[in-house]
């Protein structure tokens, strides 16, 4: 049975001792990380979210000594004791607090624990479906708890910055109206509405903007949003932006305002001092160089055009690409000649996987020869233009797709990721931010045979490029902006679209009609009829952002209880069945699977 802590008050943590305390009386509570029994004295590691102390029971109490012997790790303690000067040859240097100790005058074993299933440490080998089940258990180890810390301080610089520069952090509902934004909706159903449901909200968009109509000029909130769509390592059903909107402003008063946050963001949490402005780069130029609307700028690797050079020449495969509206372009890995055939052929399979038909290449090996998948459909004359064209040296190895255009960006643009990957040149401490910008208002949904809102229906178009909105809407770029860290998009926005006849357009290119439109958005365009400023607005990945700041490949590693891929809880088995009288009363009827 545990001891109670009455008449005990902790007086530091553990790691907050330095040698500066040497000599005082002092109260340290925490969990065990380990115990060494040596005889006539015990050291215990003794740890709490601050760090590890060592603690030592002596002789001098037997009967202590005894206690100090049955205790295990995880056990919690209280301890009265005091602060000592380690032995020179007993320093650690490796922990804050190495160079002192506690020796012990009282001991309360406030609770016992059993053998835990995962290890409390640093980077933890056990398979993930363990940890989650165990999450109380994983978030004691120290670099978890170090996530979770940094993502408090974001969170508070972010309201600290943007209190600092006019806005208000409004909450928005979180039972609302479901409308189209692209992912499933995640629905409660209504038990004194029979037959209607709530949804969760993608994104308070349409509350932020009714925010603006309403005059309140800036806003932000840290928004908790829920996309019912399949997960992945940076994906949660589950979510929290980092959500704001500013009236009376244009694409460069967001986007300095932001930059600003991010700035101060990293100073402040990491230490890192970012240069700003950031790159700005058009979403054309983006997918030209990288095959990426949000491109890894840490390396080089650019794609390279190159279907002037053989739209005539001996190799149907790439004429074949070119003849049918697409392009072939290339990458050229450099260095990576020495890559074996095993090794190319792997690459071929990266390409299949974006939809690409295969992957040509040519091979430079030290002592300039060239080794080829298609040479022999080549002059001489054709493939000196191609070298020339990617600056090949010895030593390269220049990979080709043809296809359509999409196919292209997209397999090109992954290929160079894996080969930076296999190269290992991918610096976590490298943080490369640029905003790509002038997004394509529309996307052409070829299975529908209609334009599609590239973000949503409330992006404003540029200025320069309304006229086309009459005469071809696919050229139509949008004031919409995406933020991109070392290939990850952080987040991303837009100006709206704040002119009814703007907005009526925008519907009817989608397909939209009036009654659809007021079914879906009838609140908001009720409220665009009284008044509505020129505004626009974004969101932060919250969850990213941390990822790419703790150095983890997984946002589950910085949210305190995610769920695993099916979008369930190993800890505590959620989804699951609730009590049949609350079916009842949701007038649900459950069908069992055939």
């Amino acid at each position: 049975m545990g001891e109670s802590i009455y008449g005990l008050k902790r007086s530091h943590k553990c790691a907050e001792l330095t040698s500066a305390n040497i000599g005082e009386t002092v109260t340290v509570m925490g969990w065990v990380q380990k115990q060494r029994n040596l005889g006539s004295l015990v050291f215990v590691d003794l740890r709490d979210r601050s760090g590890i102390l060592q603690i030592v029971f002596t002789d001098k109490d037997g009967e202590m000594l005894d206690r100090a012997k049955t205790i295990r790790s995880e056990f919690v303690l209280a301890v009265v004791g005091t602060v000592s000067a380690r032995a020179p040859e007993a320093v650690n240097r490796k922990m804050a607090t190495g160079e002192i100790e506690i020796i012990v005058k009282e001991l309360r074993i406030l609770s016992s624990s059993e053998t835990p299933p995962i290890y409390i440490e640093e980077n933890s080998d056990v398979n993930e479906i363990t940890r989650l089940k165990y999450r109380y258990l994983d978030l004691r180890r120290p670099d978890m708890q170090r996530n979770l810390i940094l993502r408090h301080r974001v969170a508070k610089v972010a309201r600290d910055y943007y209190d600092d520069n006019g806005f208000l952090e409004i909450e928005t509902p979180i039972l609302v109206k479901s409308t189209p934004e692209g992912a499933r909706d995640y629905l409660v159903p209504s038990r004194v509405h029979p037959g209607k449901f709530y949804a969760l909200p993608q994104s308070p968009q349409l509350y932020k903007q009714l925010l603006m109509v309403s005059g309140f000029d800036r806003y932000f909130q840290i928004a908790k949003c829920f996309r019912d769509e399949d997960l992945r390592a940076d994906r949660q059903p589950e979510f929290t932006q980092i959500d704001l909107e500013m009236s009376f402003v244009n694409v460069d008063d967001v986007l300095t305002i932001n930059e600003g946050f991010v700035k101060r963001v990293f100073k402040e949490a990491l230490g890192v001092e970012l240069e700003t402005p950031f790159l700005r780069m058009p979403y054309a130029e983006a997918m030209e160089r990288f095959g990426s609307d949000k491109p890894d700028i840490r390396f080089g690797m650019e794609l390279v055009n190159v279907s002037e050079l053989v739209a005539d020449c001996g190799f149907k495969v790439f004429t074949d690409a070119v003849a049918g509206g697409g392009s072939v372009r290339a990458i050229n890995a450099k260095g990576c000649a020495k890559f074996s055939r095993k090794e190319i052929d792997a690459l071929v399979e990266v390409v299949k996987t974006y939809k690409a038909k295969g992957m040509a290449w040519i091979s430079i090996d030290n002592n300039n020869e060239i080794k080829s998948s298609f040479a022999k459909f080549m002059t001489e004359e054709e493939m000196k233009a191609l070298l020339g064209r990617v600056e090949a040296e010895a030593g390269d190895l220049i990979c080709f797709v043809a296809d359509k255009n999409s196919v292209v960006f997209d397999a090109l643009g992954q290929l160079r990721l894996e080969v930076a990957r296999k190269l290992n040149i991918l610096n976590p401490d490298e943080f490369k931010f640029l905003w790509v910008t002038e997004f394509p208002l529309f996307e052409y949904d070829e299975e529908e045979g209609r334009y599609a809102a590239k973000h949503h229906p409330f992006t404003c178009p540029m200025d320069e490029d309304i006229e086309f909105l009459d005469t071809d809407p696919g050229k139509a770029r949008a004031k919409a902006y995406d933020i991109v860290l070392n290939g990850v998009e952080l987040g991303g926005g837009s100006i709206r679209i704040h002119i009814q006849e703007l907005q009526a357009k925008m519907f009817r290119l989608l397909g939209f009609t009036e009654e659809d439109a007021n079914t879906k958005f009838g609140f908001l365009l009720d409220a665009f009829k009284y008044g509505t400023p020129p505004h626009g607005g974004m969101a932060f990945g919250l969850d990213r952002m941390i990822m790419l700041m703790a150095k983890t490949g997984s946002i589950r590693d910085v949210i305190a209880f995610p769920k695993v891929q099916n979008a369930s809880s190993p800890m505590d088995n959620a989804p699951d069945i609730v009590d049949e009288k609350q079916i009842q009363e949701l007038h649900i009827n459950i069908i069992d699977e055939i």
